[in-house]
C-alpha cells in the first residue's frame, strides 16, 4: 500500500457515474491505493500505458477523490467489476449503474455498451454481430464515423417477419454507422429440418458466410433466457412445445439460437440441429468477444455463455452483476 494518501473529501459529484473518464480514474485509484498494485500492473489491467495511469492518479489526488478508501458512489461498482473479472476470467467487466431491481436494465446496459463499442472500432476491423433487444438499443449510443476497410458480419440467419429486432436489420444498421461493408446470412435463423440446414450450408454457399466468423477481430454477442417468451421474435421460430421440451432437457437459454445447459454445453436437441449461426466452438476461438446482456431472467444464460465461449468483456448492469457473483458463491 503506497504511503502517500490524498486529502479526504466528503463526496464525488454524481456526474461521475456516467463519465467513462471518471470511471477509469476511479478504477485506477482503487487498484493502486486499495489493492496495492504497482502502476505498471494497473496499466496492464486497464489496457492503457503507465503514463496514463500516472496522470489518472495525479488527477484523483487533485480532486480529493481518494483517501484510505475511495470516496465515490462508483466504489461499489469498481469492487464488483473487479470481482467479476477475477471470478469469470474476464479481461474487463463493465457494470452500468442501475439500482431498481424491478426496472428493465436494457437502456442503461445499451448506453454503457455503446460507449465501449465506439472505442473498439477502427479502420480495417472485422466485427461479427449477434442480435437482440439490448444490441438494437445500443445503436443510438454508438459514435458512428467513416472507417476504411471495416466489415460487419452477421453471425446468424434472419427472420421472415419484418420486426424491430431482426438480426439482418441490426447488422445493416450497425454497418451503416461506420460506412462499413455488410455481410448478411440470407436464410432463416432456424430452418425446418437438419436436411434443409445441410443443403443451405453445403449447396447454397451459406457456409462461406458463416465461416467469415472465424476471421472476426471482435464479436458483439447477447444471449436470451428461456423461462418466458417475452420477446416477440422468438414466437416465429421456437414453439411453446419446443420451448417446454428445451427446458425439460436442461436449457437455460440460447446464444445465437444455440440452446445451452447451465454448464454452457449445447444441448443435443432437434432445435439446435436446425439453427443457422456461428457455432459455439467457432465463437470460443475468436480473439475478442464482448457479451452484452442483463436482467434477472438472463443470469443463468449469462453464466452459461461465460463458460461456453469465455468472453473477454462483459457489459451488464450492477443488479445482474451482483446476482452473478451471488450465484457463483
Amino acid at each position: 500500500m503506497p504511503d502517500d494518501q490524498p486529502t479526504p473529501v466528503e463526496h464525488i459529484p454524481d456526474r461521475t457515474l456516467n463519465d467513462p473518464h471518471s470511471q477509469m480514474r476511479i478504477r485506477a485509484a482503487w487498484l493502486y491505493y486499495v489493492e496495492g498494485n504497482t502502476q505498471s500492473d494497473v496499466a496492464k489491467k486497464l489496457g492503457v500505458n503507465r503514463i496514463m495511469i500516472t496522470r489518472l492518479l495525479s488527477e484523483a489526488k487533485k480532486r480529493g477523490e481518494v483517501v484510505i478508501q475511495i470516496k465515490s458512489k462508483l466504489t461499489s461498482l469498481v469492487e464488483a467489476q473487479t470481482r467479476l473479472e477475477e471470478k469469470f476470467g474476464l479481461r474487463k467487466a463493465i457494470l452500468a449503474p442501475h439500482t431498481d431491481q424491478a426496472a428493465d436494465p436494457t437502456r442503461v446496459i445499451a448506453a454503457a455498451a455503446g460507449e465501449y463499442v465506439s472505442g473498439l472500432m477502427h479502420h480495417n476491423i472485422t466485427v461479427g454481430v449477434g442480435w437482440g433487444q439490448t444490441l438494437h438499443s445500443m445503436l443510438p449510443y454508438i459514435e458512428g464515423r467513416s472507417l476504411e476497410g471495416a466489415r460487419i458480419v452477421s453471425l446468424l440467419g434472419g427472420i421472415a417477419q419484418a420486426r424491430r429486432f431482426n438480426p439482418a436489420e441490426f447488422a445493416w444498421q450497425f454497418a451503416e454507422l461506420f460506412d462499413a461493408e455488410g455481410f448478411l446470412v440470407p436464410a432463416p435463423a432456424i430452418v425446418d429440418s437438419p436436411q434443409t440446414k445441410h443443403a443451405l450450408l453445403e449447396h447454397c454457399g451459406l457456409d462461406r458466410i458463416i465461416s467469415m466468423a472465424d476471421a472476426c477481430d471482435v464479436a458483439l454477442l447477447s444471449c436470451g433466457g428461456i423461462t418466458t417468451l417475452t420477446t416477440s421474435y422468438r414466437a416465429g421460430h421456437v414453439s411453446e412445445a419446443e420451448r417446454t421440451s428445451l427446458i425439460e432437457a436442461g436449457a437455460v437459454g440460447d446464444l445465437l439460437y444455440t440452446f445451452l445447459d447451465r454448464d454452457g454445453v449445447p444441448l443435443d436437441h432437434p432445435v439446435n440441429a436446425r439453427n443457422i449461426s456461428a457455432s459455439v466452438d467457432h465463437l470460443a476461438r475468436l480473439p475478442n468477444k464482448v457479451l452484452i446482456s442483463g436482467g434477472p431472467e438472463k443470469v443463468k444464460i449469462i453464466r452459461a455463455t461465460l463458460k461456453a465461449v469465455s468472453p473477454d468483456t462483459l457489459i451488464t448492469d450492477e443488479v445482474t452483476g451482483a446476482r452473478l457473483l451471488e450465484e457463483a458463491g
